[in-house]
């Protein structure tokens, strides 16, 4: 997604981090997307237990050598599956029970045969060994593949950022954001002079071999596919502990050796406090298990689980800049706040198909405000989303074509933030919402689901029919037009919508002190307002996200 900024009347084209690697204008759709998005029975036939995944990284070639275990249950029978691959990489083999299994590729999916059938129920292994040259990234996280750099010494350092592009861009795995691995080991291989920084937590480090050495890290929580990563380099660590709802949170922090002070300082600043909100909002951080990581990229950042990614060259901010144009996000490090986010929503609660993004992005956006919220007061979080409102274009709906591996508009981010404020406006009950997040994460946490199983859980916890709500503005492109005429002490109003009968609460101010809520709907209605005074009429567009139209 590419989303245009407004900044001091001139349109500047500037991409909000958002890591996705697709072209948000392509609406028609080839064969590849489709191997790619849709979930066939040779993808649902396997449910993916562990994987194995074993990278040597020869850096002087940009070149990677090795090989993935998948360990799966079968969920039905069947004697063939796919998983994917980019074809720029080779398939060297792929080994079942000590034999090489044939396999045919179309696109970037691989469609393995077994000699047998594989009967629902059982489980099973193969390895695929692979190797090639991954695809270099130009501008990443916007674009995918690997991010080759050196520090000021002129050490290596490397880096991926591959969300949306695709994991199986450089590892092979079944490439579909619906079925996450249950757990993971991640070995990589590199020059002794440097280190390895993975997700989840380093259970070994041992000497490969002609001047290699292999760090071996494991993921005890269910993770994305995108998340999966490395980080390469000569780094400085130092470490921490928050004491969290779920008792001590191991922080470790991973910078480069020139930056261990800069970021000593900086982090400290923005991290626990972060947590304690995220907490008291979201519930417990997901992952005590792996512990939580920043590791300073050569790249802006991402959401890299228990591992996030962090380039925002210590600077408050995002690289300097406030979104919200408010002087708010200039007070704490967005790429701290808004990759920490995702570990709740992305990583922890996942969408099934990307074209549901909007789960991952409009809530994690959304929790910037909470952050702001939770250091400044509710007044000045309701400002700060109000001031994303600036970067939203409303060209195309937010939830995307399914089974196309395409997202819906990079408005997910600021507009699905500011629904989610609306939604908690409508509710007007702060712990009944902050209950409902938590919930979120308690119901659909280290599983996938869909926008309708969300949208149906916010509907049902509170006992409010807000189906039009979300179909207007996840599924249409425009937002509600409250329509009103003043005639004297008498209000006409209705809504203007594309979502048939929509109907939605507001809150209007008739006079200096006086507040009352209406219920419009898409046919006018009529209100004596014996207490009116026009001069201090308005309708709240601060805590609802609409137009108004007089």
């Amino acid at each position: 997604m590419k989303l245009k900024l407004l900044f001091t009347g001139i349109f500047i084209a500037f991409s909000i981090f958002c890591k996705a690697q697709l072209n948000s204008a392509k609406m028609k759709f080839s064969r590849a997307d489709s191997l790619r998005g849709q979930l066939t029975s040779l993808r649902t036939c396997y449910d993916i237990n562990y994987y194995h995944l074993q990278v040597k990284m020869d850096i002087a070639n940009q070149s990677i050598s090795g090989s993935n275990e998948f360990r799966f249950t079968a969920t039905q029978d069947f004697n063939q599956l796919q998983f994917d691959l980019f074809e720029n990489l080779k398939i060297e083999k792929i080994i079942y029970r000590d034999a090489e299994l044939t396999f045919k590729r179309e696109f970037n999916a691989v469609f393995v045969n077994f000699p047998n059938t594989i009967k629902k129920g059982s489980k099973e292994r193969f390895t695929v060994v692979y190797g090639g040259k991954p695809t270099i990234a130009k501008n990443a996280p916007w674009d995918g593949g690997f991010v080759y750099k050196k520090d000021s010494s002129g050490n290596p350092w490397l880096g991926v950022a591959c969300q949306g592009f695709g994991a199986s861009s450089w590892w092979p795995n079944k490439d579909h954001q619906s079925d996450e691995v249950d757990s993971m080991m991640i070995s990589i291989s590199v020059p002794d002079s440097l280190q390895d920084i993975s997700n989840g937590r380093l259970v070994n480090k041992v000497k490969d071999g002609e001047g290699y050495t292999r760090y071996d890290w494991f993921v005890a929580n269910p993770i994305n596919n995108y998340d999966v990563t490395f980080n390469i380099g000569k780094y400085a660590h130092f470490s921490d502990t928050f004491m969290g709802e779920k008792g001590p949170l191991s922080l470790d922090y991973y910078v480069l050796e020139e930056n261990l002070e800069k970021a000593k300082n900086h982090f400290e600043a923005d991290v626990k406090p972060m947590l304690k909100c995220f907490e008291h909002w979201f519930g417990p951080y997901p992952f005590y298990q792996d512990g939580f990581k920043l590791v300073e990229t050569g790249y802006l950042g991402m959401e890299h689980q228990s591992a996030v990614a962090y380039g925002n060259k210590f600077r408050k901010g995002y690289l300097g800049r406030d979104l919200s144009g408010t002087g708010l996000g200039l007070k704490w490090d967005y790429i701290i706040i808004h990759e920490t986010g995702h570990e709740w929503f992305g990583n922890h609660v996942t969408a099934k198909d990307i074209a549901d993004m909007w789960i991952h992005e409009g809530f994690t956006s959304y929790s910037e405000g909470l952050f702001v919220e939770c250091q400044e007061g509710k007044a000045a979080g309701a400002k700060y989303l109000n001031g994303l409102r600036r970067n939203i274009r409303n060209d195309r709906p937010m939830i995307g074509p399914y089974d196309v591996n395409q997202e819906g508009s990079g408005d997910m981010y600021p507009k699905g933030a500011n629904l989610l404020h609306t939604i908690r406006s409508i509710l007007n009950d702060d712990e009944q919402w902050r209950q409902i997040l938590r919930g979120i994460n308690a119901e659909f946490g280290l599983k996938t689901c869909t926008s309708t199983e969300i949208e149906n859980y916010i509907s049902a916890q509170s006992k409010l029919d807000l189906k039009p709500v979300f179909d207007q503005y996840l599924r249409k492109t425009a937002i509600p037009t409250f329509k009103y005429q003043l005639k004297g002490k008498r209000l006409d109003y209705q809504w203007i919508a594309d979502v048939k009968d929509f109907a939605m609460p507001i809150d209007i101010q008739i006079n200096q002190s006086k507040s009352i809520r209406l219920k419009p709907g898409t046919k006018k209605k009529s209100i004596y307002l014996k207490d009116l005074e026009e001069a201090f009429f308005k309708v709240d567009d601060l805590n609802f996200y609409v137009q108004i139209k007089k």
